[in-house]
């Protein structure tokens, strides 16, 4: 083959935070701290510091491919830590502090991390766990000599000091752009979290398309408020799309209520935002209850779980933001697909365009998808048949960290866990979780179906729909509610409810009222706890 005469520099996470610097240096960082004042900084300063990070992580020890670890909010210490790390070749490893403190133990000895970077808040954590992590040197407590706290962490040290004396002038290394840069490991819902090693080149890829128009759409003119947590997927790809549009950025810390939101979303003039529907939940629950307006706020994405159509509705609605369903997964950098419209989807009615939100979007340049059946044959797109859902791209892991074998089939193929459609332009919509599918008389019913509807009942703030056991079904639908305060629906009242939005035998065999649903780390609701919970749980149509 005859090869191109191009330049070969590689891609590398450096250079975003150099194009952020050099072309939209006075763009602001804004935070929410945990420490409680908001701070403001601003890309070339970040960057700045960043590299004065470098270069005291390399007086610290570290070398190209060691792992610094992270246990840490949303703020701008943390993405310094982003660029600092993967910029001088050793691997970011971002911590889900809502993981149980086995996991957190498991997963910082797996990675072999070397520093621990963690907030106020975890300090208390980090000292009883402090025993079992074994390859840990040191910590680095991310605050200022003001509100440095008496630790019992042997030689702990202030963030702040720790780059005060530091020199900024740090060149950024050039090296194999497939070098790992960030290390994210998944909820561990079943056995132990794995792994997910991703490299400079998947990271720019990504971060490219992030910034398409019908994917993210960001640009220089947006105000982006990150809810989805930095210590999840690396925030769904926006430490890295943000500067490489030139948007500014705004962090939340650890307040994520409904009011602290607000506020952010109001004083920074966000027009862009991105997070998982339980936190959006809480917002519209401040909205009805303030009567606040979001006059700002342009776009909305929503992913982690699917957003219930009521909750599009009313954002589209009433306070005319366009909601944007997106799936994707630690595997997958995360982005796989966005639920944003076609031209031929301008002139339907908004019934009709809700139909088409209310799936999980159409594929990312990049990210091929199919469904194959238990026979593992691809199926046809047209929105009716169902299967697992496969996808390979250049965004999406081959193998897990430290696992001796492929995580891939023999054409690259990664098997999601997921069950969904596709249909003729392109949408994918899933269905269920291929362990949380209910198989009813050899027929499947689909969980986040049933659950979808069940939240548009006025009554309903959350639902579960869970299999239980049936003598002549194998399984039937037992649904799961967490009621709106003061209200108490009855099985009957949403049975009823139900009769026009699902066929007749998905209808739940019964109801249940509970005070909350249990959740992973990530926010989706925890399944598996509850169908130990309702293993015995028997049915009125049981017998």
């Amino acid at each position: 083959m005859l090869r191109g005469l191009m330049q070969g520099r590689p891609l590398l996470i450096s250079s975003l935070i150099e194009y952020a610097d050099a072309y939209h240096g006075d763009t602001e960082i804004v935070t929410r701290t945990v420490e409680g004042p908001i701070h403001r900084t601003t890309y070339r300063a970040a960057h700045r510091r960043a590299r004065q990070l470098a270069n005291a992580l390399g007086r610290l020890g570290v070398k190209p491919g060691d792992r610094v670890a992270t246990l840490a909010w949303n703020t701008y210490r943390h993405f310094e830590i982003y660029y600092a790390v993967s910029g001088m070749g050793a691997v970011c490893h971002t911590v889900n502090p809502r993981l149980f403190p086995p996991q957190i133990d498991y997963i910082v000895n797996h990675a072999a991390d070397r520093i621990l970077f963690l907030d106020l808040t975890f300090v208390d954590l980090v000292e009883k766990l402090a025993p079992a992590l074994a390859s840990v040197e040191r910590f680095v407590i991310m605050t200022d000599r003001a509100h440095m706290p008496k630790t019992a962490l042997e030689g702990a040290l202030c963030y702040e000091d720790l780059i005060a004396g530091e020199s900024d002038a740090f060149a950024w290394p050039l090296f194999d752009e497939m070098t790992a840069s960030s290390l994210c490991y998944t909820s561990g819902t079943t056995g132990n979290p794995k792994g997910v090693l991703y490299a400079h080149r998947s990271t720019l890829l990504h971060s490219y398309a992030a910034c398409m128009t019908d994917v993210l759409g960001l640009s220089a003119r947006d105000s982006v408020l990150v809810i989805v947590p930095l210590f999840h997927a690396n925030a769904w790809g926006l430490p890295y799309a943000a500067p490489l549009a030139g948007a500014k950025l705004v962090f939340p810390g650890y307040k994520l209520d409904g009011q602290s939101v607000h506020e952010l979303l109001e004083a920074e003039k966000v027009t862009f935002t991105a997070g998982v529907p339980t936190v959006w939940l809480m917002l519209l629950e401040h909205l009805a209850k303030t009567g606040a307006a979001l006059p700002h706020l342009e776009r909305l994405v929503c992913g982690g779980s699917a957003m219930p159509r009521a909750m599009i509705e009313t954002f589209e609605t009433k306070y005319d933001v366009r909601s944007i369903h997106a799936w994707g997964m630690t595997e997958m950098s995360p982005l796989g697909t966005l639920g944003t419209l076609k031209a031929k989807h301008a002139g339907l009615a908004k019934d009709r365009q809700i139909d088409i939100q209310v799936k999980q979007g159409r594929g990312v340049f990049g990210v091929e998808m199919k469904i194959v059946g238990d026979d593992k044959n691809e199926l046809p797109h047209d929105g009716k048949a169902f299967g697992d859902l496969l996808v390979r791209g250049p965004w999406i892991c081959s193998a897990y960290f430290r696992e001796n074998k492929p995580a891939v089939d023999a054409d690259g193929w990664f098997a999601t866990g997921d069950v969904a459609t596709l249909d003729a332009d392109g949408y994918m919509q899933i269905t269920d979780r291929s362990k949380d599918v209910i198989k009813s008389g050899g027929e499947w019913i689909s969980s986040i179906d049933l659950e979808n509807a069940a939240v548009g009942h006025p009554k309903v703030k959350e639902a579960c729909v869970i299999g239980v056991r049936h003598p002549k079904w194998d399984e039937r639908p037992l649904l799961l509610v967490v009621p709106v305060e003061g209200a108490a629906p009855t099985r009957d009242e949403l049975v009823d409810y139900l009769r026009d939005k699902v066929v007749k035998w998905w209808l739940p065999d019964d109801v249940v009222l509970v005070k909350e649903l249990p959740h992973t780390a990530t926010g989706k609701l925890l399944k598996a706890k509850l169908r130990e919970e309702y293993k015995d749980y028997v049915l009125p149509t049981a017998g």
